[in-house]
């Protein structure tokens, strides 16, 4: 029994010895895996944090659809402008006619902001027509309130009127007449006081308004734009051809 016990533990000592590296075995227990490796010399470090380069032959690693986006209009964009260089960009001529002054400029200004490439030319047309007299009732609040004024000129039977629509100091403003004289102005103004209209008067009148026409012409690429931008900020704005030019 004692012989049994001293051999077990000195099989332990043995065994502490060997791997402890006293009996000629390796020091350290990774030296054993570096002598397994095959062919170490041929490891190399090739990036840190980052996907190596494509070597010759392999395909490069794909690239996010949205960047893969912005290469495409990028490259279209490039090749738009060589071809416009190349061979030159047809030139389109738009024109809005019968616009006020102030919205005529209104069109400018926004064509100079969005669309530098369009160049304008603004037609004013002038004053038309002499000076007449208007018997009138002077604009409205609103046309709620136009509209109330003008059904009570109906039930005092006054023959002729109408509700101004035009854009300027005298609209929702109701004429009741246009004369060539003060004289006859004032003649129909006691006619429409006797039939109980207190609130009309006589007032000078110019003949029509000051016209303008904008011409544009710019880059056909842009023509469908610039429509649609003139269109939402004057809906009632009408489009006619430059003169001598294609639209």
């Amino acid at each position: 029994m004692r012989a049994l016990i001293f051999l077990l533990v000195l099989g332990n000592l043995l065994f502490l010895a060997w791997a402890q590296g006293y009996l000629g075995g390796s020091g350290s227990p990774d030296a054993v895996r570096l002598e397994q490796q095959l062919q170490p010399e041929r490891l190399r470090i090739v990036g840190r944090g980052e996907p190596p380069a494509p070597e010759s032959g392999q395909e490069a690693p794909a690239v996010a659809p949205e960047k893969a986006a912005e290469k495409m209009v990028e490259k279209t964009a490039e090749k738009a402008a060589e071809k416009a260089a190349d061979f030159g960009e047809s030139s389109v001529c738009l024109q809005w006619a019968g616009l006020v002054p102030a919205d005529a400029e209104r069109v400018e200004r926004l064509l100079a902001e969005k669309f530098a490439a369009f160049k304008t030319a603004t037609l004013r047309t002038p004053v038309s027509g002499h000076a007449s007299y208007w018997v009138y009732i002077p604009p409205l609040a609103n046309k709620q309130e136009a509209e109330k004024k003008a059904g009570e000129l109906k039930r005092l039977s006054v023959p002729e009127y109408f509700i101004v629509q035009d854009a300027g100091p005298q609209r929702l403003a109701i004429s009741l007449g246009i004369f060539s004289t003060e004289a006859a102005a004032r003649e129909r103004l006691d006619a429409l006081r006797a039939k109980g209209v207190r609130s009309a008067r006589v007032g000078e009148r110019n003949g029509e308004p000051a016209r303008a026409a904008l011409e544009a012409s710019g880059p056909g690429a842009q023509v469908d734009a610039v429509r649609a931008a003139v269109a939402a900020l004057l809906p009632e704005a009408k489009e006619a051809a430059c003169a001598g030019r294609k639209s």
